[in-house]
């Protein structure tokens, strides 16, 4: 049977109806965390306080944590980028699909070395690993998506380490996405503490080596910076019950520092410095520990925030975090009017898993299968009905 148009419009109906309270509400909501924003804007000590209050009734809670710059704060370029090296690392999977012939899954990471006004051709750099038979059970646990995607961003982030051993003079990495490692967190508990593990010595490789990383943060949804502003303005009652406690919920950071009338941040400004506070913050220490600020990448005409994710390292010295700034802006200004760091970009295009080339790698796994005389099993019952002519995705 087809979708039901009649209730779908009933209920877009409904939705349009309420258009007008939603609009009032956020933008209630908006000023309020506009004039909280800047009145707090110097008070870091106060914030800084209340977020450890709320630590206590929840240690879970994940906000901003101002550092020593005024929250309303903004900073240019101040110089421009001569000789660097930069590397950027993205990756793409097929994930094991139960109802398929043959169970199996793919990390595909590319990598592109760049050295700023060489001359000198991109380095690309693919790395596939296939993931079959043992390599699916790990703790004798299916592997989920959420695993093959840990498995993934563990692999960018390597060859971000990789790529850079032997490389002398200034040198930036990032990848898309914030630098904490997010999948698979309550699913697989023992891989993803051993991911953690793994991951923290990379980290701890590049700092040693002096590498400046970074996790480029396209579209933010998150509300750190907002979060902040209310847990400021609870009270003893309503810390205990942060949870529950959203009063600013219809308002983003990214519309925070990039509203359009007026931004908090001009074109290639980046924000004030925050600590990530949140449950991982046990994981990320010293000079690891995750920072972040915003950085607007868009015009005069059209702001464009993104979030931009750097350890402790890198914000503890003002060079780093200046050429970093100053590699963001010029690589985002190569995309034109869809800002986008152009060697992120392209080494999304390197890692990208196409349809056919998965039809095309289980083709070929299947036959060397065939070959060895391995039991091969059948797709699916209900695949099989998916598959039959007429029939379409999304279901």
């Amino acid at each position: 049977m087809p979708i039901n148009y009649q209730q779908a419009f009933t209920q877009i109906k409904k939705i349009g109806a309420t258009s007008e309270e939603r609009r009032k509400k956020k933008e209630d909501a908006r000023k309020q965390a506009r004039e909280l924003f800047l009145a707090y804007s110097s008070e870091l000590d106060s914030l800084r306080s209340k977020v450890e209050s709320a630590k206590q009734a929840d240690a879970n809670i994940r906000c901003a944590v101002p550092l020593d710059e005024n929250l309303a704060s903004s900073y240019g370029i101040t110089d421009s980028v001569i000789q660097a090296t930069l590397i950027a690392a993205d990756g793409s999977q097929i994930n094991p699909d139960r109802h398929a012939s043959i169970q199996f899954g793919l990390i595909n990471v590319g990598a592109i070395t760049m050295k700023l006004n060489s001359g000198e051709t991109p380095q690309i750099v693919t790395d596939t690993e296939l993931l079959f038979g043992d390599d699916l059970l790990p703790n004798n646990i299916p592997m989920s998506e959420g695993l093959v995607a840990l498995k993934r961003d563990f692999a960018e982030r390597s060859a971000l380490d990789e790529l850079s051993k032997n490389i002398t003079g200034d040198v930036v990495t990032f990848t898309d996405g914030p630098i904490e490692l997010w999948s698979a967190k309550g699913e697989d508990a023992t891989s993803y503490n051993d991911y953690i593990q793994k991951y923290l010595g990379v980290l701890s490789r590049l700092q040693t080596r002096g590498i400046i990383t970074a996790g480029y943060v396209d579209k933010p949804s998150a509300d750190l910076v907002v979060r902040l502003l209310e847990i400021m303005m609870a009270d003893n009652e309503q810390i205990k019950k942060l949870r529950d406690f959203h009063p600013l919920r219809n308002v983003s950071d990214r519309w925070l520092f990039g509203e359009k009338e007026n931004p908090l941040l001009k074109p290639g400004q980046r924000s004030a410095i925050f600590k990530i506070q949140s449950s991982s913050e046990k994981n990320y220490t010293g000079v690891l520990e995750l920072h972040f600020f915003y950085l607007n990448v868009g015009t005069d005409e059209k702001p464009y925030p993104v979030r931009v994710e750097v350890p402790k390292w890198v914000v503890d010295d003002k060079t780093k975090l200046n050429l970093l700034h100053a590699v963001l802006v010029e690589q985002c200004k190569m995309m034109g009017s869809k800002p986008y760091p152009y060697l992120l970009h392209r080494a999304h295009e390197t890692a990208v898993v196409k349809q056919e080339e998965k039809v095309q790698i289980e083709q070929m796994l299947s036959q060397e299968l065939r070959n060895n005389n391995e039991e091969m099993d059948a797709g699916s019952n209900k695949q099989s009905a998916k598959n039959l002519k007429g029939r379409t995705k999304y279901g």
